[in-house]
């Protein structure tokens, strides 16, 4: 049974006796008695490690904030520098794999700044603290042995092998999984270096991007402007229709000249989302979007890479959103939320915090069930109604003749 500990209550003790257990287990999948000693030199449990991943700011930011932290002035001015000084080097990639300056720029930005925050923890020590902690166990353990691979096979030292709390590496911030599947060397000099080899950092970037499936210089999403009676039930990223579709149920562009007319009229697949509600900005999002999920699932992190991409590239800052709400949600007011949609019968299977899929769904039930736009959005009115409707809910249940703790 995996046990969830809270920080502050990771028992060094526990974590050697996991340690302990774990390193039979990797020697069986061909690790180096080498590797185990150099790797775990000193471990401890990183009580940082477990708060950054309860607090990952896809969760816990709204979309506007998520956005303006990342794309700002500073971060499209500094691309545009390296677009001029690294130009030879993003074109090589291109070239070889199809990727655009301005994408391999984008995410060398949102993951690193650029390569100047490629992360601090020793990778070997954060991975052995995830997979003991315990809420994603079986990943953080496979990472765990993948990163240990890694040593072994001689691309980096173990206490050289740094990277952020999850254990991702390099410039990209590649996990080892990903590194060992795609890492590549770009400069040639016989080493796969993603920490300080700029040249394999992106060449490594590119080869992953292009096995997912990029398509070359297609756009990754559009910002649009919604009709009033539009179908809001029918946005996510589970609603796929054909661009001119789209067109023809009263979407248009947010910018006149965004896209050409013959993509308009065309039949490339293509969603559209709302990442802070009805109020707030819409895209059109295309397939190479759904290429940028393949590299970090959160929606507000694609959207990121696809508007600083944009940016990057001249383009223009976003035109709508400024009624969406602004006020952050906590984990802990989904968590109620999940509790009080399930309790009213909306039922997310779950009450974590995160406001996945099954939470989604459930808001855009009782949305459509209430007449509320149907957005699948927590927002806070949204999280204040459904509390409301709990508690009377809760109060009418409490005074049905007979029903337990109730006066005769």
């Amino acid at each position: 049974m995996v046990l969830l500990l809270q920080p502050g209550l990771l028992s060094a003790e526990d974590f050697d006796a996991w340690l302990q257990a774990f390193k039979p287990y990797a020697r069986e999948l061909g690790i180096s008695e080498q590797t185990l000693e150099q790797a775990f030199v000193d471990a401890k449990p990183i009580e940082r490690v477990v708060e950054l991943d309860q607090s990952q700011p896809e969760f816990i930011q709204t979309f506007t904030t998520y956005l303006q932290r990342r794309v700002t002035p500073k971060q499209i001015s500094r691309g545009q520098q390296l677009q001029s000084e690294q130009g030879a080097l993003l074109q090589a990639v291109q070239a070889r794999y199809g990727i655009p300056a301005q994408v391999l720029l984008a995410f060398w930005s949102l993951e690193t700044n650029y390569g100047q925050t490629r992360g601090n923890f020793l990778v070997p020590h954060a991975l052995a603290t995830l997979a003991y902690e315990g809420r994603r166990q079986a990943f953080f353990q496979s990472q765990l042995v993948d990163a240990l691979r890694i040593i072994d096979q001689g691309h980096i030292a173990a206490s050289d092998m740094l990277g952020s709390w999850a254990g991702a590496l390099g410039h990209m911030q590649f996990m080892p999984s990903t590194f060992l599947a795609y890492a590549v060397d770009g400069d040639g000099d016989g080493k796969i270096d993603v920490w300080n080899s700029t040249a394999d950092a992106m060449h490594s970037a590119g080869h992953y991007l292009q096995a997912m499936g990029w398509q070359g210089s297609k756009p990754m999403m559009v910002e649009v402007v919604l009709p009033e009676n539009f179908a809001w039930q029918d946005t996510g990223l589970g609603n796929r229709r054909s661009v001119s579709a789209w067109m023809q149920a009263g979407v248009s562009l947010a910018m006149p000249d965004a896209l050409p007319a013959s993509f308009l009229a065309g039949n490339d697949q293509a969603a559209v989302v709302l990442p802070q509600g009805w109020q707030g900005p819409a895209f059109m999002v295309f397939d190479n979007f759904n290429i940028i999920m393949k590299w970090n699932r959160s929606t507000l992190y694609a959207l990121s890479v696809a508007h600083l991409a944009s940016r990057l590239a001249g383009g223009p800052a976003l035109q709508g959103g400024q009624l969406a709400e602004q006020e952050a949600v906590s984990i802990e007011a989904i968590k109620r939320l999940q509790q009080q949609l399930t309790s009213l019968g909306f039922d997310t299977e779950g009450h974590d915090g995160l406001p996945g899929p099954k939470t989604q769904a459930a808001i855009r039930a009782y949305q459509l069930a209430h007449g509320l736009h149907a957005d699948a959005y927590a927002s806070p009115s949204l999280i204040q109604e459904v509390a409301r409707a709990a508690a009377l809910a809760q109060e009418q249940t409490e005074l049905i003749p007979g029903f337990p703790g109730t006066m005769p």
